[in-house]
C-alpha cells in the first residue's frame, strides 16, 4: 500500500488488507474512479475497470464493507457508490426551490450524518418550463467548483410523494390515512402514525413496498375543520410558499419606509379619483378616473387615468423581495385568507391604494374619442390620494339611483360615460363572451360559511375590467413603440384537435359547428346566441371554455384570441402579479422614469427591469405561468371542500341539479347556482338495465326508456358530502336511500380478489348505435 493509502486505513481491519491481492486497488483509487466515473459505479463496474476476477471480487466487496463503515463511501440507486458526502452520478432529485430562475433539487434520499443535503442547479435542456417544483427528475450529477450541477435525464412520477389526509379509525381498531384528494380512491393502511390522533389532519409518506404499502405519519397539521383549515390543506397539497423569510419581511419594513419623492412625480393629489373593488377586497392596486375631453380636435372624447400601485419602486430587481415574489409568482386569493406575493407591509399597507393617503403610483393617461377607441396614451410616476375606496355593489347602486354618494356626479357618472365608449369598441371588436358563474363563499369572523352564491355580475365590474384592458392594452403597445422588451400575457387560438372535440360534442345536441370557416372569438359568441336559452347553455358555454388553451406569459407576442387583442400586457395588479411588476420595470426604463437611489445602499438603487430580467424573461414566464395554475387549482379545490361543507347540512335532502357528463359507471352533476360536483354511481339506480349510448353521451333504462343526458337539469337527493376532499355523492329521489354513515371507500388488502368491469346492469351501445331523442 501507497503512504497515502495508510493515512485513509482502518485500524479496525488491518487483517483484511493484507490478505489482498498484489495489483489490487487503492482506496484512494477506489474513491478517485467512483468520483470520476461518466456513469454510477457499482461493484461490477469497479471489478471491471481494474480487471478483478474471482477472489478478488470477494475482496473487493470486503474493501467497499470497510470503506462504508469508515465513512468514505456511501450507496447510492442500483447499488452505485458514491464519494460520502457527495452526490451519486446518476441519481433521484426532488425539485425544491428556484434560484431567480434556476431550479434548484437535493437528493430524494440523503443519509450523511451530521451533513445537509447537496442543493443542485437543474441544467435544463430542449423546452424549458418542462419542470417545477416539487417534481422528481432522473438525473446525471456532476460537481462544479463549489457546488453541483444536476442534467435531467427524465422526469419521474410523483408516486412517492407526501400525503396528505385525515385519520381515521375503523371498528377493529386500525387506523387507515383518508386522502384529502378525491382522485384518489384508496385509504391507505397507517403503520406509523407518531403522536397523530383520529381526526386529525396530517402529512404522512408511502413506506414499504407493493402490494404492502402503507403511511407513516411525519407531520401533524391539525383540525381539518378548524377555521382556515381548508385553505391551509390546499397550501399543503399544492406546496405554496405561505410564509416569509424574516430577511424578506425586513427588507419589506425598509422598502415600505421609503421617501416617496413626490417633487419628482406627477401630482395627481387634486383629481377625484376613485377605487371600485369587491367588498371583501383586501389589498387595492388600481384607481380610474375619467372627464369629457376639452380637446376640440376631440370631440365626445374622453380623457381617463388608470393608476397603479407603484410596486415597482418598492420591489427593485435582484432584492429578497423581488427573489421572494418571483418564487409565489402570484399571490392566491381563499374564501378565508389571502396567501400574498408580498409581505403584508407592502401589499395590504404602503402599496395598497387607500381613501385620503398619498400613495406612490404608476399612472396611465388615455385619451379616447367618441368611438371608444384608445388614440393615445402616456405613463408617468404619480402620486395620489384615492377620494373614495366603493365596493362594486355599492357602486352600481349609486349610478342605479339607488343610493347616494358623495363621489356619484364628481367622479361615478364620468367614469360611466366614458366606459360607455369603450364598451362599444369592446363590443365592435368582439371579443369572446361566455358568461360562466363564479362561486362566492361567505364567512362570519370564526370561520363559519354563512353562504355559498354565484356572484352577482354587474355593470360596474365590466366597467373597471374595460379600464383595466385598456391600460394593459397601453402598457404593451408603448413598450413596443419604444423597442422595450414585454411579458405579454398569450392567449393562442384553439388548437384543431380541440376544436374536432368540440364539433363531436355539439353534434350530439344536433347543433353543426363548421371546421374550415376562419376561427375567430365571434364565432364563439353566434354560436351561443343560436343555442339560446336552451338547458344545454351551460354546458355548451364549458364545453367552448374547456375547447379554449390556457394563457400563459412570455416575452413572444402570440396575440390574445379571447380578448380579440393583438398586443396584450399585464400591467394593473403588480401586488398580486410578477409579469405586472416587470411590465412596470419595462415602463420605467422606456421612459426614463428612474428615481433617486435610496441612502445607506441596504436596498438596490434602480427600479427599472435589470440585465438579468432582460435575460430571463422567457424563462420567469414559464415560471409564473406554472405558478398561476397551481393558484387556480388550489383555490377551485378550496371552494369545492366549502360547498361540500355547506352541503353536509342538508345530506338527504333534495337539490336542484344539471348533468355534466356521463359514463357507463353512472353519471355526474353539479347542484344548481352552487357548484360542486357529484356522482350518481348507476349501482344506485335501482334494478333496472340501462344502456351506455357513448356516441350520445347518455345512460337510458331498458324497460323504463328514462334517458339521462348531459345538459339535462333534473331533481337528485344528497346522499354525502364530504368536506375533506370536496366531493359529493347523489341518488335518484324515487329510488330508496342508502344507509348513512360514514363514505364507503375501498380497503381491498392484497391478495383479494375484486370485480372490475362495467356495472352490472349496464349494457354498452357503441358509436353504431343510432342516435336517441333528446
Amino acid at each position: 500500500m501507497t503512504s497515502n493509502d495508510k493515512k485513509v486505513s482502518s485500524p479496525k481491519r488491518p487483517a483484511r488488507d493484507k490478505v489482498r491481492p498484489a495489483g489490487f486497488p487503492t482506496r484512494n483509487e477506489v474513491i478517485d474512479f467512483i468520483t470520476t466515473s461518466d456513469q454510477p459505479a457499482g461493484k461490477r463496474e469497479i471489478a471491471k475497470a481494474f480487471g478483478l476476477k474471482g477472489q478478488e471480487k470477494i475482496a473487493l466487496k470486503a474493501l467497499l464493507k470497510d470503506m462504508a463503515d469508515e465513512g468514505l463511501i456511501d450507496v447510492g440507486p442500483a447499488r452505485a457508490f458514491h464519494k460520502l458526502g457527495g452526490v451519486p452520478k446518476v441519481t433521484v432529485l426532488r425539485i425544491i426551490d428556484v434560484d431567480d430562475t434556476t431550479l434548484i433539487a437535493t437528493p430524494e434520499r440523503w443519509e450523511a450524518e451530521g451533513q445537509p443535503a447537496p442543493r443542485l442547479r437543474v441544467a435544463e435542456r430542449g423546452k424549458r418550463g418542462a419542470l417545477t417544483i416539487g417534481d422528481r427528475i432522473l438525473a446525471r450529477t456532476e460537481e462544479a467548483g463549489k457546488g453541483w450541477i444536476a442534467h435531467p435525464i427524465k422526469k419521474l412520477p410523483k408516486a412517492t410523494e407526501m400525503l396528505l389526509g385525515v385519520v381515521e379509525e375503523m371498528a377493529d381498531g386500525k387506523l387507515w390515512l383518508r386522502p384529502v384528494d378525491k382522485r384518489i380512491r384508496k385509504d391507505m393502511q397507517i403503520s406509523d402514525v407518531g403522536t397523530a390522533k383520529r381526526g386529525d389532519l396530517v402529512l404522512a409518506e408511502p413506506t414499504g413496498r407493493p402490494p404492502r404499502i402503507s403511511a407513516r405519519v411525519t407531520d401533524i397539521l391539525g383540525d381539518p375543520f378548524a377555521p382556515r383549515s381548508f385553505s391551509m390543506i390546499a397550501i399543503h397539497k399544492h406546496g405554496i410558499p405561505h410564509v416569509f423569510p424574516d430577511a424578506v419581511e425586513e427588507e419589506a419594513v425598509t422598502a415600505s419606509a421609503l421617501p416617496l419623492h413626490a417633487e419628482k412625480r406627477e401630482d395627481l393629489r387634486h383629481l377625484p379619483i376613485v377605487a371600485i373593488d369587491p367588498s371583501d377586497a383586501r389589498d387595492h392596486d388600481d384607481a380610474v378616473w375619467a372627464t369629457p375631453d376639452e380637446d376640440e380636435a376631440n370631440p365626445g372624447g374622453f380623457r381617463a387615468i388608470v393608476a397603479i400601485a407603484d410596486v415597482s419602486y418598492y420591489v427593485r430587481p435582484g432584492s429578497a423581495l423581488d427573489k421572494e415574489a418571483r418564487k409565489r409568482g402570484n399571490s392566491v386569493y381563499f374564501p378565508d385568507l389571502v396567501v400574498p406575493m408580498l409581505p403584508h407591509q407592502l401589499s395590504s399597507d404602503m402599496c395598497s391604494l387607500r381613501a385620503g393617503q398619498d400613495r406612490a403610483a404608476m399612472a396611465c393617461h388615455l385619451v379616447i374619442n367618441a368611438a371608444g377607441k384608445v388614440t393615445s396614451w402616456r405613463f408617468s410616476r404619480a402620486i395620489i390620494r384615492v377620494a373614495a375606496v366603493l365596493a362594486y355593489e355599492d357602486a352600481q347602486a349609486a349610478i342605479d339611483g339607488k343610493a347616494d354618494h358623495p363621489m356619484l356626479d364628481i367622479a361615478l357618472r364620468p367614469l360611466w360615460a366614458c366606459w360607455a365608449l369603450l364598451h362599444k369598441a369592446r363590443e365592435k371588436r368582439e371579443p369572446l363572451a361566455l358568461d360562466l358563474p363564479e362561486r362566492r363563499v361567505v364567512l362570519d369572523e370564526w370561520g363559519k360559511i354563512v353562504s355559498v352564491a354565484v356572484r352577482e355580475r354587474l355593470d360596474a365590474h365590466m366597467l373597471i375590467e374595460d379600464y383595466m384592458i385598456a391600460a394593459n392594452v397601453a402598457a404593451a403597445k408603448a413598450l413596443e413603440q419604444k423597442k422595450a422588451p414585454v411579458m405579454y400575457r398569450v392567449h393562442e387560438p384553439p388548437s384543431r384537435d380541440k376544436l374536432v372535440a368540440l364539433k363531436d360534442y355539439l353534434a350530439t345536441f344536433d347543433i353543426e359547428f363548421a371546421l374550415g370557416q376562419v376561427i375567430r372569438p365571434a364565432t364563439f359568441n353566434q354560436l351561443i346566441k343560436r343555442v339560446g336559452e336552451a338547458e344545454e347553455k351551460p354546458l355548451i358555454m364549458e364545453q367552448i371554455l374547456r375547447s379554449q388553451t390556457q394563457a400563459y406569459y412570455s416575452p413572444v407576442n402570440m396575440g390574445h384570441f379571447g380578448l380579440a387583442l393583438g398586443s396584450y400586457g399585464h400591467f394593473t395588479s403588480p401586488i398580486r402579479r410578477y409579469a405586472d411588476l416587470l411590465v412596470h420595470r419595462a415602463l420605467v426604463g422606456a421612459y426614463g422614469l428612474e428615481l433617486p437611489a435610496p441612502k445607506g445602499g441596504s436596498m438596490p438603487a434602480k427600479t427599472a427591469l435589470s440585465v438579468e430580467d432582460y435575460e430571463n424573461m422567457g424563462r420567469v414566464g414559464e415560471m409564473i405561468s406554472q405558478f398561476e395554475r397551481r393558484a387556480m387549482e388550489a383555490e377551485r379545490d378550496t371552494v369545492d371542500r366549502y360547498v361540500a361543507a355547506f352541503l353536509a347540512a342538508h345530506v338527504g335532502e333534495t337539490v336542484k341539479a344539471r348533468i355534466t357528463g356521463v359514463q357507463n359507471f353512472g353519471f355526474f352533476a353539479t347542484v344548481e347556482e352552487l357548484g360542486g360536483d357529484g356522482l350518481v354511481p348507476v349501482s344506485t339506480m335501482g334494478s333496472e338495465r340501462f344502456f351506455y349510448d357513448e356516441a350520445g353521451k347518455a345512460l337510458e333504462g331498458v324497460e323504463s326508456g328514462d334517458r339521462y343526458t348531459v345538459g339535462q337539469r333534473l331533481e337528485l337527493r344528497l346522499a354525502e358530502a364530504d368536506p375533506i376532499n370536496g366531493s359529493l355523492r347523489f341518488e335518484l329521489p324515487d329510488t330508496p336511500p342508502s344507509r348513512g354513515g360514514p363514505v364507503k371507500r375501498d380497503r381491498t388488502r392484497p391478495g383479494s380478489r375484486t370485480h372490475r368491469g362495467r356495472p352490472v346492469n349496464i349494457r354498452h351501445i357503441g358509436s353504431k348505435r343510432g342516435k336517441h331523442k333528446r
